[in-house]
């Protein structure tokens, strides 16, 4: 009898404990994600504001593409930035005083794949997680250089996990779908002509590509960079 009461106390108490260190974890993460939570919201001040930093103002957010410290010949120091707005592209100029508080809006950077487009939207693969997700054309820059299987960066809201937006790398290789045969021998590079890549975008070349060749693209404006040998 007493062999049958050590071997049915002892399982109790591993599970007790199993039990009580599962709760603990419980409880460990509950607070993280309150922590998470509360600190959503983070303010910095004018003076701390630098490219790339994404802030809340107005309902909108804007990224600060440039920035400088003015300092008047009478006044107080100012910050001149140059913010951009991330739904609609639009640059406009912005003065804060030094010591004034601006949200922060942490955001994420994560590689997505192209899958393929679906009405108005296009499918992208997150490279580390393997979610699909779709992101509608006017939230991708560069999208008219986008072929099946390209890698963009999707930058989304931290705090509500929101897509603001997806781009291209500034430069990418193509293949010239067509273009008019140039003459033999030409190799100006400050005359060109219409040529269409395979996505179907159209660009303008110099007198010597053709059809077939791969050549740079700057997918910030669809300029011709230069050609690229197979």
């Amino acid at each position: 009898m007493i062999c049958l009461k050590v071997h049915s106390v002892k399982p109790f108490r591993r599970v007790f404990v199993l039990e009580s260190m599962s709760a603990q974890n419980k409880t460990l993460n509950l607070r993280r994600n309150r922590n998470i939570l509360h600190n959503d919201n983070l303010m910095i001040k004018s003076q701390d504001i630098k490219k790339g930093v994404c802030i809340r103002m107005d309902g909108k957010l804007y990224f600060c593409i440039d920035f400088l410290h003015v300092k008047p010949g009478k006044g107080n120091t100012i910050m001149r930035t140059t913010l951009k707005d991330v739904v609609s592209g639009r640059v406009l100029e912005k003065r804060f005083n030094i010591g004034e508080a601006l949200e922060d809006v942490r955001v994420e950077r994560r590689p997505y794949q192209y899958l393929y487009q679906e009405g108005e939207d296009y499918l992208f693969m997150n490279q580390e997680t393997f979610d699909q997700v779709p992101i509608s054309r006017d939230l991708i820059t560069g999208v008219d250089y986008m072929k099946e299987g390209d890698v963009v960066t999707v930058v989304s809201d931290a705090s509500t996990e929101t897509i603001l937006y997806a781009e291209m790398p500034i430069k990418v290789v193509l293949r010239i779908d067509y273009t008019e045969p140039g003459l033999r021998g030409d190799t100006a590079t400050n005359t060109l002509k219409d040529a269409t890549l395979e996505t179907g975008a159209k660009i303008r070349v110099p007198l010597f590509i053709e059809t077939g060749e791969l050549v740079e693209v700057d997918t910030r404006d669809g300029s011709y960079q230069n050609r690229v040998k197979a």
